[in-house]
């Protein structure tokens, strides 16, 4: 097998590639409205209660529709995983991982219908949407060797009169909660992960973003993954989801989303279930709160993209988006002018038009939460850009930038999770770090400066599971940028990494008497 390497992302400077996702838009608004069945091995089940999806940028298009399954189903889908596992458990680890290449290898063929979907429904531009396709196809890659090195033997100390031996054998059966700001990459990352270790898997979609999960799913039956070991159970997180999450044969829960779901479903797995015989196991990938610091000597026009495209990439609304900006006093209002210009530069509309850099925030509830930020940041900074809602069909809001906050402020504390900056200016850089940590969270952060003695101290000092020098803060990388945060911002899974698989592993230790 030759050696991992990361899929280039596209910047549709072709004739070729826009056309390929100019046509799969196309085909996905011919077909929009279409019903898929729930299904559950063999069984397929048309339900009453529906769950739609819908177009972010247009919200009167339903873009598909999906059913809203039942305790009574999500018990039928986990009997059948359980069942499954008994055979998929001693499937050798090199047919696991050649599923995982041929999944990977029919992403590729489909990456302008994921990318399509992706923008359509998610409300991703153009290459973010590709770059999230590219981590899908990254994750399936990396996990499939990885497969292959956790089933080698294992080293042991060896021992006079003994044979002893360390081997990894999967959990059981698990249920994968995926996010919807991610709904390809993570989704296909946590979910290959658990079934390449030979797990069988309960994959229930963020309820914002069923049809591009629909889509992973059908690629994983088509690499020819067995029935029964992958079940796509669609429908509400507080009806289903809790169910499963409490189920006694539901053996581990990977999940990525918000502190406060994640806690929730970390304490619900905590309890002791009638018929349960384990402690069940909870991977969990939650919020952030990110800053980025600029050092006095800082490279100020390499930082000012970093600073953009780290806070407003993708409308802000991911775990890793930079939602603090601490500025050493001196090169405050230089830079500040390169931001707020280039931040007022930057086109927001209909990601279906690749020109438009930002899109559309997922839902109404998300709009009126930032809105609120936007309203409480009056009262706390001072607004130096944005802080409207575009008068346009969809969920858009300007770009938005507040200065002269409190570093103890609900504007720099709390998790906003959409296209809000907040701005703080200190005197050094000890007193940057002080305010970079003065947070629950400990996700992703970055350094912009020349001193390499401060860049030493941050390496030391500023707790986060992800940190970058002269980089953006978001776009970690499968393999290169092991993803996983601190406190309250999981259980630093560290994602494309060496150590993620065996997350979904236990250890057996055997020996013989010689």
């Amino acid at each position: 097998m030759i050696p991992f390497k990361n899929l280039p992302i596209r910047q549709f400077d072709g004739d070729k590639d826009v056309r390929g996702v100019e046509t799969a838009i196309g085909g996905i608004k011919r077909e929009a409205g279409r019903e898929y069945p729930l299904v559950i091995g063999r069984q397929t089940y048309t339900n009453t209660r529906k769950l739609k999806t819908f177009d972010p940028s247009a919200p009167s298009r339903t873009l598909a529709v999906f059913q809203k399954a039942t305790q009574e189903q999500a018990e039928e889908a986990i009997n059948l995983a359980r069942e499954t596992f008994e055979s998929w458990k001693v499937t050798s680890a090199e047919e696991r991982s050649a599923i995982l290449l041929r999944a990977a290898e029919v992403l590729r063929r489909r990456r302008d219908e994921a990318v399509a979907t992706t923008v359509l429904e998610a409300g991703k531009n153009w290459i973010e949407a590709d770059a999230e396709l590219a981590e899908a196809v990254d994750f399936l890659e990396f996990y499939a060797r990885e497969a292959l090195r956790y089933a080698e033997k294992q080293p042991v100390v060896p021992f006079e009169g003994e044979e002893p031996e360390l081997f990894y054998i999967p959990l059981g059966v698990g249920a994968v909660i995926p996010p919807w700001n991610f709904p390809l990459a993570i989704l296909t990352g946590m979910t290959s992960a658990a079934i390449v270790t030979g797990n069988t898997v309960i994959l229930k979609p963020a309820s914002d973003t069923p049809l591009t999960g629909q889509l992973l799913f059908e690629v994983m039956i088509e690499a020819g993954l067995p029935e029964g070991v992958l079940t796509y159970l669609t429908g509400s997180g507080g009806e289903i989801g809790d169910f499963i999450v409490e189920h006694p044969q539901v053996r581990f829960i990977a999940f990525t989303g918000s502190m406060e779901v994640g806690l929730g479903i970390n304490e619900r797995a905590a309890r002791l279930a009638p018929g349960q015989v384990w402690i069940k196991r909870v991977v969990a990938e939650m919020g952030g709160k990110d800053a980025i610091i600029i050092d006095e000597d800082a490279d100020l026009d390499a930082a000012t993209e970093g600073i953009i495209i780290s806070a407003f990439g993708y409308q802000g609304q991911k775990c890793s988006a930079c939602s603090r900006l601490i500025v050493h006093e001196r090169i405050y209002e230089p830079l500040m002018e390169r931001v707020v210009s280039g931040t007022e530069a930057l086109k927001v509309g209909p990601p279906e038009d690749r020109t438009n850099y930002m899109g559309p925030v997922i839902n109404q509830a998300a709009l009126d939460k930032i809105m609120s930020y936007v309203e409480l940041g009056h009262g706390e900074g001072r607004l130096l850009t944005g802080g409207t809602r575009i008068d346009i069909p969809g969920y858009f809001i300007e770009p938005t930038i507040f200065a002269e906050a409190s570093p103890d402020g609900r504007l720099a504390q709390e998790e906003i999770f959409g296209p809000l900056l907040t701005v703080m200016k200190v005197r050094d850089f000890d007193e940057a770090l002080a305010v970079a940590n003065n947070t629950i969270y400990g996700l992703t952060g970055a350094v912009y400066s020349r001193n390499e003695g401060h860049l030493a101290r941050a390496r030391e000092v500023f707790h986060v599971g992800n940190l970058y020098f002269n980089h953006k803060c978001t776009g970690a990388m499968v393999g290169v940028h092991p993803f996983g945060g601190f406190n309250m911002s999981g259980t630093d899974s560290k994602a494309g990494g060496p150590d993620y698989l065996g997350l979904f592993l236990q250890a057996k230790s055997v020996s013989r008497k010689v």
